[in-house]
Formats: C-alpha cells, sequence, structure tokens
C-alpha cells in the first residue's frame, strides 16, 4: 500500500485519479483550494509555500512520510498573443508551473531523507505539441514536461522516480477556469473539453497503469499520440495541421466570430 497525495483533487482528473488509488488500496490525502473535502483532505493551494509545508508536516505526522507526489492542480488559459493580457500569463505560470516547482522542491528533500519516492507532474500534450492561439498554456505545460525529464535524471540517485502525464482533451470543469480577454478562445476551448468523448476517469484509468509501470512519459489518449508522434516523424504534415488551425481562428477573427 503507497501513501498518496493528489493536488487538485476536488475535481476532474485529481478526483478521478483519487478514485482509483482509493480503490487500489492506497491510502490518499486529496488536497485542492477549497477549505472542504473529505477525509483525508487538506487545503492547499500550490501558490502558497506555507501550504506545502503543511502538507509535508501532514504526511510526516500521519503517515511517516509519502510515497508518490501527483502535481495535478491546474487551470485552463490561452489566447493570441496580443490579446491575453500579461496578468493572465502571470496567473497561468504562477499556478500551473511554479505550483509543480513548489511541490517538487516541498517534497524532495523528505524522498531524498527516504531514499525513495515518485513524483507524478500532470502536464498536457500541449506540453508536447503547441497549437496556434495557446501561447501562455502551451509555455507552462512545455515547462512542466521540462521539469521532469530534468528532475527525472537528477533524482534517480536518490531512488526518486518522476513521470509526466500528457492527455489532450477530456471532459471535465476545467474550462470553468479559464479566465481572460480573449474570449473567442475560450469558447473555443470550452467546446474542445466539453465535446471530447473522454472522460476524466478514462484518462485517469491509463494514467493509474502507467504509474504502476513507472513510464516516465505518460501519453493516455490515442489523438494525443497521434499528435506527438506526427511531429517527431512527419513534422512537415504536423506543420501544414497547425498553420490549417490558425488560418480558422484568422478567419473566424476576421469575421467577428
Amino acid at each position: 500500500m503507497s501513501r498518496v497525495l493528489v493536488t487538485g483533487a476536488a475535481s476532474g482528473l485529481g478526483a478521478a485519479l483519487v478514485a482509483r488509488f482509493v480503490a487500489d488500496g492506497h491510502q490518499v490525502l486529496s488536497t485542492d483550494v477549497g477549505a472542504d473535502g473529505s477525509a483525508p483532505y487538506l487545503k492547499l493551494d500550490v501558490r502558497n509555500p506555507a501550504d506545502w509545508d503543511a502538507a509535508v508536516a501532514w504526511c510526516q505526522d500521519n503517515w511517516g512520510g509519502l510515497d508518490l507526489l501527483v502535481n495535478n492542480a491546474g487551470i485552463a488559459t490561452g489566447g493570441r498573443i496580443e490579446v491575453e493580457t500579461l496578468d493572465e500569463w502571470d496567473r497561468v505560470v504562477d499556478i500551473n508551473l511554479m505550483g509543480v516547482v513548489r511541490g517538487c522542491r516541498a517534497f524532495v528533500p523528505l524522498f531524498k531523507r527516504q531514499r525513495s519516492g515518485y513524483i507524478v507532474n500532470t502536464a498536457s500534450a500541449a506540453g508536447l505539441v503547441h497549437p496556434p492561439m495557446m501561447s501562455s498554456y502551451n509555455t507552462v505545460k512545455a515547462g512542466v514536461v521540462a521539469l521532469s525529464e530534468t528532475l527525472s535524471h537528477e533524482l534517480r540517485p536518490y531512488g526518486i522516480d518522476v513521470s509526466v502525464v500528457c492527455p489532450s482533451f477530456f471532459r471535465t470543469n476545467l474550462a470553468d477556469s479559464i479566465r481572460g480577454a480573449d474570449s473567442a478562445m475560450a469558447a473555443t476551448a470550452r467546446q474542445l473539453i466539453e465535446k471530447s468523448p473522454r472522460s476524466a476517469d478514462d484518462i485517469a484509468s491509463v494514467v493509474a497503469a502507467g504509474i504502476k509501470k513507472k513510464q516516465h512519459l505518460i501519453i493516455p489518449d490515442q489523438p494525443a499520440r497521434i499528435a506527438f508522434w506526427t511531429k517527431r516523424l512527419a513534422r512537415p504534415l504536423y506543420d501544414r495541421q497547425m498553420r490549417k488551425i490558425a488560418a480558422r481562428a484568422h478567419q473566424r477573427a476576421t469575421d467577428g466570430r
């Protein structure tokens, strides 16, 4: 039985992962920004270093350590480069990238003392392939991918494993977190999320299997895998597809849609 902490556990992929871990017999500490949650639950704002310190203390006091940290909390964002504001950039960097950095920094000393531990960071297919009109989201998710690869090598001598999860769109309430000046981009993102044939439970099932195998790069759905391998093996085709997406977005903006 493993001791597991999941951030962003109140909904979406976080909640689905918690349910999967519990069903598999693990001890799970759910964390999120809200004050209330099902026990065991801890309020944790990934932007707040004091909350991270409290999470480490909770794991030490109640469990004597931690086996698996899942840095899953995040928000959706995006927009054309001249439309999305710098405040929006600051917000998504602080949550989606620095929230993961803070989590790793908080728990790595404990893992090193244990000479064991496992970090799983939720990124996105947007961390591997980079569609237009998603500069901020692509950038932070690519940062999570880079951080995860770096730490997978850096922490290996201490017996610490690292994985990164890169799904494409799936049904969740993530679209509710979109705030920003580019309302057209927000509407497109919401449509892609809400009309996806994949649920959070579908993604969680594949992610859990990848964690059991300690796969470094976990790409849990076919559209994300196709996009990833198209970029790597058929770059001209990938570039043409990205330019088509950009052209359609330009036409919508020109038409006022």
